[in-house]
C-alpha cells in the first residue's frame, strides 16, 4: 500500500479481517483469498520437496555455483554480526543483563511469483538462519499461467462492431483466442451471444442450415457467413443435402434446394476423432461432410483443414470446457450494472475500455467493477506508459491495453497529435506491468504476422488484432463486390459517425446531431477477403506460422522465452522495405 495515502491504521483495518479469516478458516481461506486477489488458486500452499528438489537439479552448474557462493559469503558476513550477550554492572549489587532471543517465525514475502528476485530471499532468509529462528515462511503471490484468459494462441480479437460478432468469437475460440463484444451492442443481446458461444461444440463448426424447400436466393445469401463456402439442408433436424455456391451457378434464384442440392452425403458420427475423420473424409474424397448424432440428428460440421486444425490447436475453454469469450464495456453510464449483467451471464474475461484510459473516469470505473469482487481478469486501457500501468493496475487492473493511434481505423495521431509508436509503448508498459505481477496486451497496428511476433517480444501476453480480421468471412458484415468482382467488407472506426451514430440511437435526434460533428475514426473502409485465406482460421494459421517461426530464430521454446531472448534493434525504412516480399518480378 503506499505510504502516501495510507498510514498504519488504515491498513490494519484492512489486514486484520484477513488474518482472521486464515487463523479460523486455515487453507480455505487462503484458496479464496487468493483467487479473490490474483484469480488463481495454486495446487499446493507449501511447495512439494520433490519439486524443490527437480527445480534444484535443473539449475545450471555456473548458475547454481553462484548462488552458493552468494549464501556462503553472506553467512560469513552475519555470523560475524551475532552479538554476544553482555552484562553491565551499574551500581553495588545492580547489573543488567543484555541477552539476544530469536524469534520463533519469520515471515518473508517475495515478490515476483512464478519469477521471484533470488537475492531477496537470499539477503532475507541467510540473517533469518544465522540468527537462530527456528521457522522461516518463504512466500511469492502465486501467478496464473499467461495471462489468466485462457488463451492457448495469443490472439484477441478487437472489440469493434464490424469485427467482433457470435461468429468471429465462436470460431477463433476454437483455435485457441478470445474475442471481445463491443460495448456497443445492447446488454441482451450481449448476453444471447455469450450463451450461444458458450453452447458451441469444440471441434465441430456450426452449419448453415435451410430446408429442402428454401431457395437458392437464401442459399446465396447465407452461404458466404461461413468460410468452407457450404450449407446443410435439414428436413426435421436430418442432413438430406449440401449446398454449395457451385451448386447454385446457372440456376434460376427462384429453384427450390431440393432440385440442386447434392444429396449424396456422406455423415461423420459425433463421437469421432479429428484425425479418424480426416482419414474418412480423404478417402470419400469428400472436403466436408455433416456431424450427426445416433439419432441421425445435424449437430455440427467439419471440413478436412477443420480435422487438422483440431489436432494442432487447442480451444481455449472455462472450467466447465466451454469456449471463451469476453465482452467490453465502456467508462460511462452504470459500469458496474453492466459489468454484473456480463459476469452473470458467464463472460470470461472483462474489457473496461476507452481511447484515453489514464483519467479519473477509467479509476471511477475500475472501482465499481471491482466492489462487485469479479473472479475473472479485468482488463482496462487504452495507455502507452508505465505510468499510466501503474496506476490502473493501483486502481485495479489484471491487464493492460497498450496502444493510442496505432490502428487502421484510427485517426487519432492525425487529429490531435496525440500517441506513441507501438513497440516502444509496449515494451515499457510490459516492463512495468511484469514489476507488478500483471500483464499487457497490445492492441492495433497488427497488418502482418510480424506485428504479433514483434509485440510478444516486447513482451505483451496477446494481441489485439482489428481490422485485419475485418477483411474475412467471420465478421459481422455484409459481403460486397466491387466492379472488379473483388470481394469486400466495410469497416470502420469506433469514434467514427457510423459508430457514434450507433452508439446514440437512443437519444433525442438533436443531441445526436450535436455528436455527429465531431467525427474521428473512419467511417467506411473497404477490407478485401483474400482469396487464398477468406477465413479467419486462414488468418490465425499465417500468424501462428510466423509466430513458431520467430520463435525458433530467437532459440526460444515459449513466448516467455521469446521476450527474454530477443534482442531489440532500430531498423530505417530502407531496412524495412528490404525485409518485404515482391510477389511479382521487378
Amino acid at each position: 500500500m503506499p505510504r502516501n495515502s495510507f498510514d498504519v491504521s488504515q491498513a490494519m483495518a484492512q489486514v486484520t479481517p484477513i488474518i482472521d479469516r486464515v487463523r479460523v478458516d486455515g487453507v480455505k481461506a487462503l484458496a479464496e483469498f487468493s483467487l479473490a486477489f490474483d484469480h488463481v488458486v495454486p495446487k499446493h500452499f507449501r511447495v512439494p520437496t520433490e519439486v524443490i528438489d527437480r527445480a534444484l537439479g535443473s539449475l545450471e552448474p555456473n548458475v547454481r555455483f553462484a548462488l552458493e557462493e552468494a549464501i556462503r559469503r553472506a553467512r560469513i558476513v552475519h555470523q560475524d554480526q551475532i552479538r554476544a550477550g553482555h552484562e553491565t554492572q551499574v551500581g553495588p549489587g545492580a547489573r543488567v543483563s543484555e541477552k539476544w532471543i530469536p524469534v520463533d517465525r519469520v515471515g518473508l514475502y517475495v515478490p515476483g511469483g512464478v519469477a521471484v528476485y533470488p537475492s531477496s530471499v537470499m539477503m532475507n532468509v541467510v540473517p533469518a538462519q544465522i540468527a537462530g529462528v527456528k521457522s522461516i515462511a518463504v512466500a511469492s503471490p502465486p501467478q496464473i499461467d499467461h495471462d489468466g484468459t485462457g488463451t492457448t494462441i495469443p490472439l484477441v480479437v478487437s472489440n469493434m462492431t464490424a469485427i467482433s460478432g457470435r461468429r468471429m468469437a465462436e470460431t477463433i475460440a476454437r483455435r485457441g483466442g478470445i474475442s471481445v463484444i463491443p460495448q456497443d451492442i445492447p446488454l441482451d443481446v450481449v448476453q444471447d451471444v455469450i450463451k450461444w458461444v458458450k453452447s458451441r461444440h469444440l471441434i465441430f463448426d456450426t452449419p448453415v442450415t435451410l430446408t429442402p424447400q428454401d431457395t437458392v436466393a437464401d442459399a446465396l445469401d447465407l452461404i458466404s457467413k461461413r468460410a468452407h463456402g457450404a450449407l446443410v439442408v435439414v428436413d426435421q433436424g436430418k442432413p438430406v443435402g449440401i449446398i454449395t455456391e457451385a451448386d447454385c451457378s446457372g440456376v434460376d434464384r427462384f429453384t427450390q434446394l431440393s432440385r440442386v442440392m447434392s444429396s449424396d452425403l456422406v455423415t461423420l458420427p459425433q463421437n469421432i476423432d479429428p484425425r479418424s475423420a480426416f482419414e474418412s473424409l480423404n478417402n470419400e474424397r469428400r472436403r466436408l461432410a455433416p456431424v450427426v448424432d445416433p439419432q441421425g440428428k445435424l449437430i455440427g460440421i467439419l471440413t478436412r483443414t477443420g480435422a487438422l486444425r483440431a489436432t494442432l490447436y487447442e480451444p481455449a475453454v472455462d472450467d466447465n470446457s466451454k469456449l471463451r469469450i469476453a465482452a467490453a464495456i465502456g467508462i460511462n453510464g452504470d459500469v458496474a450494472g453492466k459489468a454484473a449483467t456480463f459476469i452473470e451471464s458467464g463472460v470470461d474475461v472483462l474489457v473496461v475500455d476507452t481511447a484515453h484510459g489514464h483519467q479519473r473516469k477509467m479509476f471511477d470505473a475500475l472501482s465499481a467493477v471491482k466492489t462487485l469482487n469479479p473472479k475473472i481478469p479485468i482488463v482496462a486501457g487504452n495507455v502507452v506508459t508505465a505510468s499510466a500501468v501503474k496506476d490502473l493496475v493501483n486502481a485495479g487492473a489484471d491487464i493492460l491495453k497498450v496502444g493510442v493511434g496505432p490502428g487502421a481505423m484510427c485517426t487519432t495521431r492525425m487529429q490531435t497529435g496525440v500517441g506513441r509508436p507501438q513497440f516502444s509503448a509496449v515494451l515499457e508498459c510490459a516492463e512495468q506491468a511484469k514489476s507488478m505481477g500483471k500483464h499487457v496486451w497490445a492492441d492495433g497496428g497488427v497488418r502482418h504476422p510480424r506485428d504479433v511476433a514483434l509485440a510478444l517480444a516486447a513482451g505483451a501476453s496477446n494481441v489485439m488484432i482489428g481490422s485485419w480480421f475485418a477483411g474475412t468471412l467471420e465478421s459481422p458484415g455484409d459481403l460486397h463486390t466491387d466492379a472488379q468482382g473483388r470481394q469486400y467488407k466495410e469497416s470502420y472506426g469506433m469514434a467514427s459517425s457510423r459508430a457514434v451514430a450507433a452508439r446514440t440511437s437512443t437519444e433525442g435526434a438533436f443531441d445526436r446531431a450535436r455528436k455527429a460533428l465531431f467525427e474521428e475514426g473512419i467511417s467506411t473502409s473497404r477490407m478485401y477477403i483474400d482469396p487464398e485465406r477468406p477465413g479467419v482460421e486462414d488468418l490465425v494459421d499465417s500468424i501462428v506460422a510466423g509466430v513458431r517461426s520467430a520463435c525458433t530464430y530467437a532459440g526460444a521454446a515459449s513466448l516467455a522465452e521469446l521476450h527474454e531472448r530477443a534482442v531489440v534493434g532500430v531498423q530505417s525504412a530502407a531496412g524495412y522495405a528490404e525485409g518485404r516480399p515482391l510477389h511479382a518480378s521487378w
